[in-house]
């Protein structure tokens, strides 16, 4: 997918506001100000998760200030790609609007033990989006 403007992509995850977060992280990260990124949840939440801080922090991304976003529909649209993490029924939907699935594994515990294989998928997945968007990854 290639545009004369800025590709803009919303990251969604109902359920786990943290998984958001760090797809929206790890694209900020690679696409620099080439690609909008938001991400977003169905309730707000104080912080992120602690083991997702440490997950990223190990990666060099720091999460720690950020702050889970209320979905809205104008989130959804005003976004030239939705993604879903694991929660697409409850995603706002939009006829003609590109939205991607990422379906992906529930922590089999908890902690940082628990997060690190679902942040190393979510990393691989954005390098993939950064091809389709036909933006290289600037680290």
């Amino acid at each position: 997918m290639t545009t004369s403007t800025t590709p803009s992509v919303l990251f969604v995850c109902v359920h786990n506001a943290g998984r958001s977060q760090m797809g929206a992280a790890f694209l900020t990260h690679l696409a620099g100000d080439r690609v909008q990124v938001r991400s977003a949840g169905s309730a707000p939440a104080d912080a992120v998760n602690p083991a997702v801080v440490e997950a990223m922090r190990e990666v060099g991304i720091d999460v720690s200030a950020e702050t889970p976003k209320v979905l809205t529909v104008e989130a959804v649209q005003s976004s030239d790609v939705v993604i879903t993490m694991g929660c697409g029924d409850a995603c706002p939907y939009f006829p003609g609007k590109r939205y991607l699935d990422w379906r992906l594994d529930d922590p089999a515990g908890q902690g940082v033990d628990a997060v690190r294989p679902i942040r190393d998928d979510i990393e691989r997945r954005v390098r993939g989006l950064l091809d389709e968007l036909g933006v290289p990854a600037a680290r």
